[in-house]
């Protein structure tokens, strides 16, 4: 989980076709904006991505706010102001831990 002053982030995880894979990872690089694109999107700026693992990251989602809904196509979105806070805590090498049944953890909040 997240936590911000005690309260726990929302956040978006993959959809059934398009998974966030589980795992322990590390942050491997962060981009303050990045484009991001795939077979059926091309986003521009997306704000505070955080690398973790091939293509998928943590970032800020500006261009929806389903929480709790499996929505991206494998990163974990989370809120842009979120997105910051978490850019600015974390550094390169900080430990990511992606659990199974991340979508029923989403769905809790």
């Amino acid at each position: 989980m997240s936590y911000k002053d005690g309260a726990r982030l929302p956040k978006f995880f993959g959809k059934d076709s398009t998974p966030t894979h589980p795992g322990t990872f590390t942050i491997q690089s962060k981009r303050r904006k990045d484009r991001m694109r795939g077979a059926d999107y091309d986003l521009a700026n997306v704000p505070y991505a955080m690398y973790y693992h091939r293509g998928y990251a943590i970032h800020g989602a500006y261009w929806h706010r389903k929480f709790g809904t499996p929505v991206s196509h494998g990163c974990v979105n989370v809120a842009v102001d979120h997105a910051e806070w978490l850019f600015d805590w974390a550094s390169v090498g900080t430990p990511i831990v992606i659990h199974q049944g991340v979508e029923e953890l989403a769905n809790d909040e």
